[in-house]
């Protein structure tokens, strides 16, 4: 990956659906140039092209990311959250807690039934700690690359 590759990304994260036409100017290329690097990201897999919803849009109220402890297999609680709707995604870790889920809910008292009833209650599970978000309308990853 060189300099124009991670201008690429960059404008890509910007605007995942920007023309060529466009592009490659602004990233020192003409459009077919561009079109030619972004497809050659695409194939070496650097570069995943997917639909992301908008949690809040889809009438989710109450995001937070869970810190879970887990006294046992980890990976079969983030399994288990893995399959509810609720969870963005689940992710192990290797440092403080044993994994993160990210949850949206429809509102604050759907999140603490999702925790207290879901959580905590899952085999292994020792302790989960809730960092909701507030005021949050966009939910955006951006990389710097």
């Amino acid at each position: 990956m060189d300099d124009i590759d991670r201008a690429i990304l960059r404008e890509l994260q910007s605007d995942g659906r920007i023309p060529y036409a466009d592009l490659g100017p602004k990233v020192g290329l003409s459009p077919s140039a561009a079109r030619q690097r972004v497809q050659r990201l695409i194939d070496t897999k650097v570069v995943q092209v997917v639909g992301v919803t908008d949690p809040m849009a889809m009438g989710g109220q109450a995001m937070a990311l869970l810190g879970v402890k887990v006294d046992g297999d980890a990976r079969a609680v983030a399994d288990l959250l893995g399959r509810r709707d609720e969870v963005v995604y689940s992710v192990l870790t290797s440092g403080g807690y044993d994994l993160f889920a990210e949850v949206v809910c429809h509102d604050p008292r759907t999140l603490l039934d999702f925790i207290n009833d879901v959580v905590r209650p899952a085999e292994g599970v020792t302790a989960v700690d809730n960092f909701p978000y507030f005021g949050i309308h966009t939910h955006r990853f951006a990389w710097n690359v």
